[in-house]
């Protein structure tokens, strides 16, 4: 587990790329658009970002040291392992990365490669780490390393990991790159997601890591980082030319997945607080028919409709809620989480009219907007009805003149060239962003936006001079920006209750492949026992040595992303489960029928291969 001041926290955030660039922008931004960004992961509650590849620069650094968001450094690889000249290069990088970010509070994980590396490679990144950051308390560890002696810590990119020795955390969870038709040649449209789908997805995903939080015992999830925060038109694997699988989109507008995480993750470990989100708009047809889908964390959920309640507790999944075939009708759609006896307003959904207008709303620096080149002015352009409400399925275009000392550096939308510094671009959801960059002399600045068939709008800004001698200024970007404890101490007491107790294994019997019988519990993901696909022989006996009553079966199945088995588990002489394991992205729980007993066994109900990488038997705390 992973622990503040000795209080767990089950660490929850984004995998990010290092250059967290902006269109049109890149990473040539000023320290508070960092800001905006990071801001962002704190307000969704994230508590960790995994920078990819390689380190970021040092302004994103000090700028989660503001915020309080924890960050796993790399220091440069190719997805492997490597020898001579290029692991070189890379013990070199990594001991420049810890000299320079070592004074970081921030900075928690040195990671050594994204994939596994030797036992002495590691060994070798450790003894950087106590050279020259001894007192740092920061984790040495990589990619992988399931099997490791000597990593901190580790954890695959995908698939669910446990551990007890060491924490093991996902490091790229729900990976659905959006439109993605083809990957090696087959057919993944399954990934092809839309804001909806995609929160759902990201709902479910996370599901797997909370199962097997702390407190679950003995051998635990650590966390995951969800990739990829935002959207870029410098990175995609799919039919697309831009990646569109963030949470927030590339000009860091917030999607409903930014919301689904804001609701799972407001906690430590165990649920805290009540919260929900309606997932989607309430602007559709009369023939429209859709299921209402609600991201919470109340025991129970309604969602009412222009004053009728759509039903009670839908859960579908834990922290999801699914009130299927709605008939769509204008008007509100509320919707109210129970727990304990409180209600709570968790959203409020409510019809837009037609569009009518535009709404400028400009964002700048804390110290304003400077005249210094290279400073930013955000600004969000909405299409509103009459009552100033955000139309959710406008889609209108906008034409933009920009006057005075900026100058424009476009937004984005989905066209061959991304409308990249058009003057021109669309709302998408009702909304979109643009970006002006100031000039060296300050002013007035004027941007007028004019749709077709709707009011314009126009806002002026001024830029603010900064002192410059023989062209040099003592004027420093960001030196304003000021931490940010929204957050709070960290509570006092443990984060968790203990929900179950792991039954200690004395003695294992197996029908076949006996010598590795030991490997199907012995904490090591990367070791299996399998039987040899024959039914007489596919069966696995766990004696605990004492009566136990057992309530539930964890198992990391071997093929446990497509493989479906027949089995049945018995205490003794009585059933205590027979069915067919689900698929995962790691391991499966199965509820047992309790009873009392000594011996738990494990048979496969059919020919074929079976095999069993870790089996976890738990009865209630």
């Amino acid at each position: 587990m992973f622990k503040i001041i000795d209080r767990t926290l089950h660490p929850k955030g984004y995998a990010q790329r290092s250059t967290n660039e902006w269109p049109a922008l890149g990473s040539a931004v000023p320290p508070w658009l960092s800001e905006v960004f990071n801001e962002l992961v704190l307000s969704s509650n994230g508590k960790l970002i995994r920078w990819m590849h390689v380190t970021p620069w040092k302004q994103d650094v000090e700028s989660l040291d503001r915020l309080g968001i924890l960050q796993a450094l790399p220091a440069g690889d190719n997805e492997g392992d490597v020898t001579g000249r290029q692991w070189e290069q890379r013990v070199e990088l990594m001991r420049d990365v810890i000299i320079y970010n070592r004074n970081n509070p921030s900075v928690i994980f040195y990671e050594s490669g994204n994939f596994d590396i030797t036992e002495d490679h590691m060994t070798q990144m450790k003894e950087l780490r106590d050279i020259y950051d001894p007192h740092g308390g920061r984790a040495a560890g990589s990619r992988e390393m399931l099997d490791s002696k000597v990593a901190e810590y580790g954890g695959e990119i995908l698939y669910i990991s446990k551990g007890s020795r060491i924490p093991f955390w996902q490091m790229e969870y729900s990976r659905d790159d959006g439109d993605r038709p083809l990957c090696n040649d087959e057919d993944v449209s399954e990934y092809n997601r839309n804001q909806d789908s995609r929160a759902i997805e990201d709902i479910e995903r996370w599901f797997d890591y909370y199962e097997q939080r702390p407190g679950t015992r003995t051998r635990v999830n650590a966390g995951g980082v969800n990739i990829i925060f935002s959207d870029s038109n410098t990175h995609y694997r799919g039919a697309e030319n831009y990646r569109r699988s963030g949470e927030v989109d590339a000009l860091r507008l917030p999607k409903h997945e930014w919301h689904a995480h804001r609701v799972m993750w407001d906690n430590w470990v165990d649920i805290e607080n009540i919260a929900g989100h309606t997932i989607g708009h309430w602007n559709y047809n009369d023939t429209t028919v859709k299921n209402v889908s609600v991201v919470s964390t109340a025991d129970e959920v309604e969602p009412i409709l222009n004053g009728e309640s759509l039903g009670w507790d839908e859960q579908s999944k834990k922290f999801l809620f699914t009130y299927p075939k709605v008939t769509w009708e204008a008007g509100e759609l509320q919707t109210y989480g129970y727990s304990n006896g409180e209600q709570v307003l968790l959203d409020t959904k409510t019809t837009s009219g037609s569009p009518t207008a535009i709404r400028l709303t400009p964002q700048i620096a804390p110290e304003g907007f400077v005249a210094n080149g290279a400073d930013i002015a955000l600004v969000d352009v909405e299409v509103v009805d009459k009552d100033g409400q955000r139309v959710p399925i406008a889609l209108n275009e906008i034409d933009f003149t920009l006057s005075g000392e900026a100058t424009s550096r476009g937004g984005l939308a989905q066209v061959p060239d991304n409308y990249i510094l058009s003057t021109t671009l669309p709302v998408e959801n009702g909304v979109n962003r643009v970006m002006l960059r100031s000039n060296t002399r300050s002013g007035k600045v004027t941007l007028r936006a004019e749709p077709d068939g709707l009011e314009s709008a126009s806002i002026t800004l001024s830029t603010k001079p900064i002192s410059v001698k023989d062209g040099l200024s003592t004027y420093i970007s960001g030196q304003d920006l000021k931490p940010n404890f929204s957050r709070g101490p960290t509570p006092s007491g443990e984060s968790f209750v203990v929900s179950r107790r792991a039954v200690e294994v004395l003695n294992v019997t197996a029908g076949t492949d006996q010598g590795n019988a030991t490997a199907s519990f012995d904490h090591n993901e990367e070791t299996t026992w399998s039987n040899d696909s024959d039914q007489d022989t596919a069966w696995i006996e766990y004696s605990s040595g004492k009566p136990v009553n057992v309530s539930q079966l964890v198992m990391k199945l071997q093929d446990f992303r497509s493989g479906e088995y027949p089995i049945t588990v018995s205490m003794g002489d009585k059933i205590v489960f027979e069915g067919t394991t689900p698929t995962s992205l790691g391991y499966v729980t199965l509820d047992l029928n309790a009873t009392v007993g000594d011996i738990l066994s494990i048979a496969m109900d059919d020919d074929g291969e079976f095999g069993i990488i870790e089996a976890e038997i738990y009865t209630p705390a």
